[in-house]
């Protein structure tokens, strides 16, 4: 029998939840340097009571000594204790000033000339983008009303490769419905085709076969190789791109040699003329080391002596940060007042709760910073004496050692990066599977991946290993891996398949 109703019931569970200042330590740990640089700014702009510290100021007023800071008198045996920021709204301003300034310099940073800093400050210079070249250059075609619709309506679709993917119909349907003029299909290709001998060659193209044709046919090179790479590109692309070197060479009449010249000259083409619009973009990315760690030998004479590690936390542009004296000054005189300003006095007392979560969030992330940086240097001590011999290691080693979450390790040392004496590292890098070799030894998955890469390298561009056969090398070398996990390696290193690595020998 069918029983409808409502039943009421009571259910007890624990949930977890994270106060705001787990939340906003959370967010701080997850930033690199440049990125904690821009979020303090940024905090220091939204809290009127956080401020910058001068340490030549600081000094000078502990010399000074100045009267808020002196020693208060004795409280009377009637007057009640305060809590630092309670319930009725006071603050104990001593308890402040000394667990809310954060010097910047927890661990020793990084060294930093003013000259440097002086190169900081300066603007990078204007660099026009490739939207606005080619705008430039349209401009100089003679193009009427509607061609210069259809010229903007291209620029303003293509991708970051520089090609342009968008359907005709599409374009032609929204100039007008957008600007009430009816073009053709026609139009908007041969406004295409214009727009692709602009510089740089190739842009606007609707794939790589019809990129590098365009570049073909307007080189100044003329001769009987670029007649037949053209050919080549515009009968057989689906041969060239399959590396079927034999049907190409039957096809075309050619030997190896010509066809050697014809695979040199398509490969000096640009696959992705929107990449190369602006050379100087890229060198503006640059990566600030949030670490250094250098190992510096024993100066006993004896090679057995102990040396020490140097590991150094980057405090770069992140300023010195403090309360504002100023809000102590604006809280006496309220307090002064008879009955001061209810309104006033919550907000400074709102802001420099806000403040202290702020600095301590950041002092709590350079403590698991460099807790973190520490154990991985202690799990890792060959690769950072000696540039090599990197071991297996994940994510919970250093978890369990720090006795932190893995999700915390994981926010540390994402999109973190290390100095070192071998290079720059991303922390992720430290970090790889273990694998057993024939002699029971755990070697790390990244070292099997160099063996790989090595063999690869070095293999018979005109007869280039399968995958079962890089498997094969490998057993021989000592490393049990699976076929399917050389094929995963292999992708990882971003190396194509055998027949695709075969080259004119």
């Amino acid at each position: 029998m069918l029983k409808t109703g409502q039943n009421i019931s009571q259910k007890q569970s624990q949930q977890q939840k994270l106060s705001p200042q787990q939340i906003q330590f959370v967010k701080l740990l997850q930033l690199p340097t440049i990125g904690l640089e821009q979020r303090v700014k940024e905090e220091i702009e939204m809290n009127p009571v956080l401020e910058e510290a001068d340490p030549i100021a600081e000094e000078t007023l502990q010399e000074g000594e100045p009267e808020w800071e002196k020693e208060e008198k004795p409280k009377s045996e009637d007057e009640p204790d305060i809590d630092p920021v309670d319930q009725n709204d006071e603050i104990d301003w001593e308890t402040f000033m000394h667990n809310t300034e954060y010097d910047g310099n927890i661990y020793s940073g990084f060294s930093k000339s003013s000259g440097e800093e002086d190169w900081r400050d300066l603007p990078n210079p204007y660099h026009q983008s490739l939207l606005e070249e080619l705008e430039s250059q349209v401009t100089l075609l003679d193009l009427d009303e509607e061609e210069m619709l259809i010229a903007d309506q291209i620029l303003g679709s293509l991708d970051k490769d520089g090609y342009f993917r968008r359907e005709t119909e599409a374009v032609v349907d929204n100039i007008a419905f957008n600007h009430g003029k009816l073009v053709s299909a026609d139009q908007v290709e041969r406004v295409r085709k214009m727009i692709q001998k602009l510089d740089p060659v190739g842009i606007a193209s609707r794939d790589l076969r019809d990129c590098l044709l365009v570049q073909l046919r307007s080189s100044n090179h003329e001769s009987e190789i670029k007649s037949v790479a053209i050919q080549m590109l515009d009968e057989y692309w689906e041969s060239f791109e399959k590396k079927h070197f034999s049907k190409l060479k039957n096809r075309l009449n050619i030997d190896d040699e010509e066809l050697r010249e014809v695979f040199e000259l398509i490969k000096g083409l640009n696959p992705k003329p929107g990449g190369v619009a602006n050379p100087d973009e890229d060198n503006q990315q640059y990566i600030e080391p949030d670490f250094e760690v250098y190992y510096e030998p024993s100066d006993e004479d004896d090679e057995g002596g102990e040396g020490e590690f140097i590991i150094r936390l980057s405090q770069r542009n992140v300023p010195p940060l403090r309360i504002s004296p100023e809000y102590k000054r604006m809280w006496e005189q309220l307090k002064s007042k008879d009955g001061g300003d209810k309104q006033a006095k919550n907000f400074i007392k709102d802001k420099v709760e806000s403040a202290q979560w702020f600095i301590d969030s950041i002092r709590q992330r350079q403590n698991t910073l460099m807790k973190t940086m520490r154990t991985i240097v202690s799990l890792q001590e060959e690769f950072f004496k000696h540039g090599e011999g990197l071991k297996p290691m994940i994510l919970k080693d250093v978890a369990d050692r720090i006795k932190m979450d893995i999700s915390t390790v994981s926010r540390v040392v994402n999109g973190k990066y290390v100095q070192t004496n071998f290079g720059v590292f991303e922390l992720k890098y430290f970090f790889s599977e273990g694998l057993e070799t024939e002699s029971g030894e755990e070697v790390s998955s990244r070292e099997v991946k160099n063996v790989l890469e090595d063999i690869i390298d070095n293999e018979d561009k005109n007869k280039p290993y399968s995958d079962q056969a890089l498997t094969d090398l490998l057993k021989e070398k000592g490393y049990k891996v699976a076929r399917r996990t050389v094929s995963k390696y292999r992708e990882q290193l971003q190396l194509p398949v055998a027949r695709l690595r075969k080259q004119i020998i």
